[in-house]
C-alpha cells in the first residue's frame, strides 16, 4: 500500500472523521486515565466495546500480518491512528499489555500455532493479557524472580506470588517470568517464560487500592497451579532473554505494537489553558512572567520529545550515542509529564488540595489525578532510577 503524503494525509483526513462520528459521549462515570487505572466492571466494558469498535473499522493492529488478524498494512497508518487518538482524546485502547507487548512477542518469537491461538483475540480484546514479572519481595531485582514452575509430567506446577499484575483480576492470560530450575550456574540461567492461563485452578488476585482511590493493580497467587508446558514461550531457562525483549516493547525502545495509545494524554496546551483560568491578584497567571518563563520550558521539552522518533528514524543525527532516544525515551516522556502535572498543582494554591469530586476542584482535580497516576509510568518498566542506570551503562559507557 501507498505510503506518499497525499495519500497519507487522504487516510488522517479518514481517521479524523471517523473518530468525530464514533467517539462514545461521557459514560457517566470516570474513566480511567491510562491503562493503569482499570478498576470497576463498568470501565472494563466499556473500554472493551471501544476497543473493539476501532478493530472492526480497521483502526488498530494495522501493521499487524493479515493471517493473524491485522491489518498487514504500513506502519506509518497506524501511527497516524494513534496520534489522531490522542489529539482527540479518544478513550484508550486499554489491552496494552497484549497489544503492546505479548503480541509483539508472539509475533517476533512465537510458533505459529501461538500466533493463531493468541493474535486475534488480543486485537478484539476478548482475551485480556496481564503481566507477571515483579514480587513482593525483590523490588526492581527482576533476575531474582523466585516464583517457581516445576516440571510435572505435560504440566509445570507453579507456586508463588507476583505483584503490580495490572489486569490481573480480568485476565484471561499472563506473561510469566518464573524460575525452572533454582541450581542454574546463575540466576538469569533458571528462569523461563510462559504465556500462562489465568482461569485455572490455582491461581487467585487481590486487588490493590492506590493512592488515588482507584484500583488497577492486583496481587497474583499461584498455588499449586497446573499449566501446560506447551505455554512455555521459547526453550527452558531463556525466560531472561524473552523478558528482555518485552521489556524493549514495553519502554518502546523496539516498534511493532497494535497501538501505542495508552495514556490520555494532558498536553501543555492543556497547561496553558489552566494558566489562563486562575487568575492572582486579579489577572491570568499566564500574564505572569515567571509563569510564562516555566511553560516555555516545558513547551519546549514537549516538542523535543514529539521530535525524537523522527530524529531516531534519521541515522546520520545518531552516530555518537546510537541507542541514546530509544533508551532515554521513556524516562524522559514519564518525568517531564510529571513535572508538568505538579507544576499544575502547585499554580492553585490552597486548592491544590483538593481532589476528584469536590466541587471546589479546579478543572475537576484532573491535574491531582494525573499527577498522582503518572508515578505507575514512572515506576512500571523500569524506574526512573533503573533507566537512569540503563542509559549511564549502556549509552554513556559508564561503569555499573
Amino acid at each position: 500500500m501507498q505510503t506518499d503524503s497525499q495519500t497519507l494525509a487522504t487516510f488522517r483526513a479518514e481517521v479524523q472523521a471517523w473518530l468525530r462520528d464514533n467517539i462514545p459521549a461521557n459514560p457517566g462515570f470516570l474513566l480511567p486515565q491510562s491503562f493503569m487505572e482499570v478498576g470497576s466492571e463498568e470501565q472494563l466494558e466499556f473500554l472493551i466495546a471501544w476497543q473493539r469498535k476501532v478493530y472492526e473499522a480497521g483502526y488498530l493492529g494495522m501493521a499487524w500480518p493479515k493471517e493473524y488478524g491485522g491489518g498487514g498494512m504500513p506502519q506509518a497508518y497506524q501511527d497516524i491512528v494513534d496520534q489522531e487518538l490522542m489529539s482527540h482524546k479518544a478513550p484508550i485502547i486499554f489491552n496494552v499489555i497484549g497489544l503492546g507487548w505479548a503480541g509483539p512477542l508472539i509475533l517476533q518469537l512465537g510458533s505459529e500455532a501461538e500466533k493463531q491461538k493468541y493474535i486475534k483475540g488480543i486485537l478484539t480484546a476478548e482475551d485480556i493479557w496481564c503481566q507477571g514479572f515483579s514480587e513482593p519481595d525483590h523490588g526492581s531485582d527482576l533476575g531474582n524472580a523466585q516464583c517457581r514452575a516445576v516440571r510435572d509430567g505435560d504440566d509445570y506446577v507453579v507456586n508463588g506470588s507476583k505483584i503490580w499484575t495490572t489486569f490481573g483480576n480480568y485476565a484471561k492470560y499472563m506473561i510469566l517470568l518464573a524460575r525452572t530450575n533454582p541450581d542454574a550456574p546463575n540466576k538469569y540461567a533458571g528462569l523461563s517464560f510462559f504465556l500462562a492461563p489465568m482461569l485455572i485452578d490455582g491461581v487467585s488476585t487481590s486487588p490493590i487500592q492506590k493512592i488515588t482511590g482507584e484500583y488497577g493493580f492486583c496481587q497474583t497467587f499461584f498455588d499449586d497451579a497446573r499449566i501446560p508446558a506447551d505455554c512455555m514461550i521459547g526453550a527452558e531457562g531463556e525466560g531472561w532473554k524473552m523478558a528482555m525483549q518485552t521489556l524493549q516493547y514495553e519502554r518502546s525502545v523496539d516498534g511493532g505494537q497494535a497501538s501505542t495509545y495508552k495514556f490520555l494524554p494532558i498536553a501543555m496546551a492543556d497547561l496553558l489553558d489552566t494558566c489562563r483560568a486562575i487568575t492572582r491578584d486579579g489577572k491570568p497567571l499566564l500574564d505572569d512572567p515567571i509563569v510564562q518563563d516555566r511553560l516555555v520550558q516545558f513547551l519546549m521539552e514537549e516538542k523535543s520529545l514529539a521530535l525524537m522518533k523522527v530524529r531516531g528514524d534519521i541515522p546520520a543525527l545518531c552516530t555518537d550515542y546510537p541507542f541514546s532516544l530509544a533508551l532515554s525515551g521513556k524516562l524522559v516522556a514519564t518525568e517531564l509529564f510529571r513535572r508538568a502535572r505538579q507544576y499544575a498543582v502547585s499554580l492553585q494554591g490552597a486548592k491544590g488540595g483538593l481532589y476528584v469530586g469536590d466541587d471546589m476542584a479546579i478543572e475537576g482535580g484532573q491535574w491531582q489525578r494525573g499527577y498522582f497516576n503518572n508515578f505507575s509510568a514512572t515506576i512500571g518498566g523500569g524506574t526512573s532510577q533503573v533507566q537512569a542506570n540503563i542509559i549511564a551503562e549502556h549509552v554513556l559507557g559508564l561503569p555499573k
